[in-house]
């Protein structure tokens, strides 16, 4: 499946320090702007976005991000002119709840937010999803800024709108496509990232070279160990940031709400979503359930004669330099198929599958029979691999 116009044309550097990445959505564009430092320009830059001094901010962020990072953020705020609260909610995927969002709308309520007010969202994935829900449904909806202080989120979750929360019986089952106005990206946020999330965050990494981007899949292929952000050095983890940025944002503006292409982002989330829902959120990170999620569609891209066993191979090492799992856990058949039936992306009872064809391409297919992907998958446990 092929994308729009190359990588490299989307970049624009910007001066002094920070690059932008458009994500061009007609009038509902807006940049994701990387580089150090660049925390410390949050009210600047959300100025730039044309918001007015004296709008009142309400910043969600967690215990963890907060500790090193809250009080420059909304010192950042204060001094472009905004008033600025926090709220800080506990950390982790179980969290992400219709019950926390409440939270934040109750925060809103108390802050009186009003629709030309905002909310930023200072944190990883959890904050982003569950703080852009709050924004979009705040007043039929106000703006959100998003500020990602993890890999898997600066790369992926916070740019492209997707928002929701979790349902007992299947992630992000309730949400909103609320695209953000400004996405603001600072690696040195990673600075203080435990390395189990960093690895986490790779697994998106490797996801945008197996399904758009071959050329970045070779650099971390020639680069060695990838288990750590001192192993990853600055050149290259400036690299993935503007790459995996591009590759999100010209599949998010090629199909903003998912009708067809943006659903290769998917890639391997169809079964690492499994993988987390029937072990409660609780024993794997979302992007370890990732990677398990793509060597389960490694396996049944081969089985199905998609690719060869040379590029599964390919993918499975380096999967496994980063660290992450390529195992799953013992499942229950019935619960997969059940859970499985109930993915959000499923149309007419038919499951869709992103399969690879090829290093840096992928295909999507609603005719894989339940059976071939239930199999691939307990392929993956240590009983039958």
């Amino acid at each position: 499946m092929g994308l729009p116009p190359p990588l490299a044309a989307a970049v624009i550097e910007t001066p002094p320090s920070l690059t932008t990445v458009p994500v061009d959505l007609g009038p509902k564009s807006y940049p994701v702007r990387i580089g150090p430092g660049a925390l410390g320009l949050l009210g600047e830059e959300i100025l730039a976005r044309g918001f007015r001094p004296g709008v009142r901010v309400l910043v969600v962020t967690n215990p963890d991000v907060d500790g090193p990072y809250g009080d420059r953020a909304c010192r950042s705020l204060e001094q472009a002119g905004f008033r600025s609260e926090r709220l800080v909610l506990e950390a982790g995927e179980d969290q992400k709840t219709p019950a926390t969002v409440s939270r934040i709308h109750q925060a809103a309520y108390d802050l009186q937010l009003e629709r030309g007010s905002l909310i930023v969202a200072l944190g990883g994935g959890v904050v982003g999803d569950m703080a852009g829900f709050a924004a979009a449904t705040w007043l039929r909806g106000i703006a959100v800024v998003q500020v990602p202080t993890t890999l898997l989120a600066m790369v992926d979750a916070a740019i492209g709108g997707k928002t929701g929360v979790n349902h007992p019986g299947g992630k992000n089952l309730i949400g909103a496509f609320h695209q953000p106005s400004l996405v603001l990206v600072d690696p040195c946020t990673l600075e203080t990232l435990p390395p189990r999330e960093l690895q986490a965050g790779m697994a998106e990494v490797i996801k945008y070279g197996v399904i758009a981007d071959p050329v970045l899949f070779e650099a971390l292929e020639g680069h060695g160990s990838l288990a750590g952000l001192g192993d990853l050095g600055p050149a290259l983890l400036d690299r993935i940031l503007r790459r995996s940025a591009t590759a999100k944002a010209r599949v998010v503006a090629a199909d903003e709400r998912e009708g067809s292409l943006r659903a290769i982002l998917n890639y391997g989330h169809t079964l690492g979503h499994v993988v987390e829902t029937l072990t409660g959120y609780r024993r794997y990170l979302h992007g370890e359930a990732v990677a398990i999620g793509m060597v389960a569609a490694g396996i049944l891209s081969r089985e199905l004669g998609l690719w060869n066993a040379a590029e599964e191979e390919r993918q499975r090492q380096l999967i496994a330099r980063t660290g992450l799992p390529l195992e799953a856990p013992p499942l229950e058949a019935e619960a997969v198929r059940e859970c499985l039936l109930r993915d959000k992306k499923v149309r007419d009872g038919r499951v869709r599958f992103v399969l690879p064809t090829r290093i840096g391409a992928v295909e999507l297919r609603d005719d894989v029979h339940l059976e071939a992907a239930l199999s691939a998958l307990m392929q993956t446990t240590p009983a039958r691999s």
